[in-house]
């Protein structure tokens, strides 16, 4: 896989970032921290610039997103469990328990999770779902969308700016990366409703 993500990038440049960001958003196994960090790396070798890796980025993480927004919106629950579920689904490397974590992030904390799980490995694809299903409006939902994916894409790409060659090593923390993240998302979180109850008491 890095190696086929390395000759695309290399070959075609942004137009493989877009794409490959786009469908790492919708098929999740496909690590968006190897992409955005070896473009991170060809900025520093020049081939690429910073601000177009992370605009294509951000670009293909918004269409992605989209894509599984409109998936939740149209599919009833039942019909979606059922859905991934299925051999031929899973395959492609959706769990259906990712799905619940990230169905519960929605229902506890509503439409800034869609904001906060952009900077989660795997729920960060799968929060659009929810969404979907939710029926969360189109305009908040790409605004926290386009936020959270720029800020993360922004992290990753100026990372592989920082590690150089060592691009890769990225790979090896970032399971230790989201345990932290969801930590001080979920503090970040009860900071923000514990302020919003205390307005209306």
């Amino acid at each position: 896989m890095q190696e086929i993500i390395i000759n695309l990038i290399n070959s075609y440049g942004y137009l493989a970032i877009f794409a490959l960001i786009a469908i790492e958003n919708i098929f999740p196994p496909i690590p968006s921290e190897i992409i955005l960090t070896l473009g991170g790396f060809l900025v520093v070798q020049a081939s690429l610039q910073f601000p177009q890796v992370v605009f294509f980025a951000t670009l293909g993480s918004t269409i992605g997103a989209f894509v599984l927004y409109y998936v939740g919106y149209v599919l009833q629950p039942s019909h979606f469990e059922k859905l991934l579920r299925s051999p031929k689904v899973q395959k492609l490397g959706f769990k259906y328990e990712d799905i619940q974590k990230a169905q519960k992030w929605f229902d506890r904390n509503g439409k800034v999770t869609v904001f906060l799980c952009r900077l989660v490995p795997v729920i960060r694809s799968l929060i659009s779902i929810p969404a979907g299903m939710n029926k969360m409006p189109m305009i908040p939902f790409l605004i926290f969308t386009i936020l959270g994916s720029l800020l993360w894409n922004t992290i990753l790409v100026f990372i592989g700016t920082i590690l150089g060659e060592n691009w890769a090593m990225i790979s090896t923390y970032i399971d230790q990366y989201a345990i932290v993240i969801a930590i001080v998302a979920i503090i970040v979180l009860a900071i923000y409703f514990y302020r919003k109850h205390q307005k209306k008491s």
